[in-house]
């Protein structure tokens, strides 16, 4: 077994490739593993060195080091992949989808990331791109793809780049036209914003479905009517908190295996925090898309 660390430079505040190569070193040389150590070059870095190790066919375990655009890229260069299985070694701003475990903090020991479980989640298909996490439309993709320029300002987190980022979305203006196919149902009116989930945690911090399960072979969709920016704050609150069933007149629920949404023009989606612009999308599961390794012990 190969074990093969991708390191974002670019991921989080700061570079940290120097941490990361230390810990690494120590942890596989105590143990006298085959390891190898690449650093991204820049977008799109990190897919291509994963499918080139997952291709070869030998079986390797890749340790996505950096956050979740980090570990959107490596899942986009394994999608299918057999031989291969990925986990986060983090160092983003928000590291999210790492929150569906019961212990995030054990995914930050080299020492524990070695020995480990495997699962076989379900990813997210749009197009020929994949997330493993959540995506979504809207204000709410807005928010997410635009808070990168926010998030390098000193002294503030990943969830204070996120409700910054809100404020400013939200003095532009929330809602949007669409036509939605769920299914046999067509929506066909303004909308706020479309969540498509997969797992449960977003935006350094936001829980929005918190039954949404990696492995059920289902999406998980929730599509928020024309709110007001009075109604906003609150609403935001019980989004946050993943209470959108306190908010039967604001919040549809749905459970299905894709969603087609038109725009009236070309639109930001949000995979994983990565931006995609599109005027049509289909949102289809795909089962057992992905082997994803975790600290034994933990559960989700």
């Amino acid at each position: 077994m190969k074990h093969l660390f991708i390191i974002n430079p670019a991921a989080g505040k700061f570079d940290h490739t120097g941490e990361f190569t230390q810990s690494i070193r120590e942890a596989c040389e105590k143990h006298c593993l085959a390891y190898e150590i690449l650093v991204s070059r820049g977008p799109g870095d990190c897919t291509r060195i994963a499918q080139a190790a997952a291709a070869t066919g030998d079986p390797v375990r890749i340790y996505a080091c950096g956050g979740d655009g980090t570990l959107n890229e490596v899942v986009n260069g394994i999608a299918g992949y057999k031989n291969a299985a990925v986990t986060n070694f983090p160092g983003g701003s928000g590291n999210d989808f790492i929150r569906i475990f019961s212990d995030p903090s054990a995914f930050r020991s080299c020492e524990r990331l070695l020995d480990a479980e495997v699962a076989e989640f379900d990813l997210i298909r749009v197009a020929d791109h994949y997330s493993i996490n959540i995506c979504s439309m809207g204000v709410d993709a807005r928010i997410g793809t635009n808070m990168s320029k926010y998030k390098k300002i000193p002294l503030l987190s990943g969830h204070g780049a996120y409700l910054l980022s809100t404020g400013v979305q939200v003095a532009k203006g929330l809602s949007r036209h669409y036509v939605v196919e769920i299914e046999d149902q067509v929506i066909d009116k303004e909308l706020t914003m479309i969540c498509v989930a997969n797992a449960r945690w977003y935006g350094g911090g936001f829980h929005p479905v918190p039954d949404a399960a990696p492995d059920d072979g289902l999406l998980d969709v929730l599509l928020v009517e024309k709110i007001t920016r009075l109604q906003a704050a609150s609403f935001i609150g019980k989004y946050k908190a993943g209470l959108y069933k306190e908010l039967p007149d604001l919040v549809k629920a749905y459970r299905c295996k894709k969603v087609t949404i038109h725009c009236d023009e070309k639109s930001e989606i949000n995979l994983d925090g990565e931006l995609l612009m599109a005027k049509d999308a289909t949102f289809e599961v795909l089962p057992k898309g992905i082997r994803f390794f975790y600290p034994k012990g933990l559960t989700y």
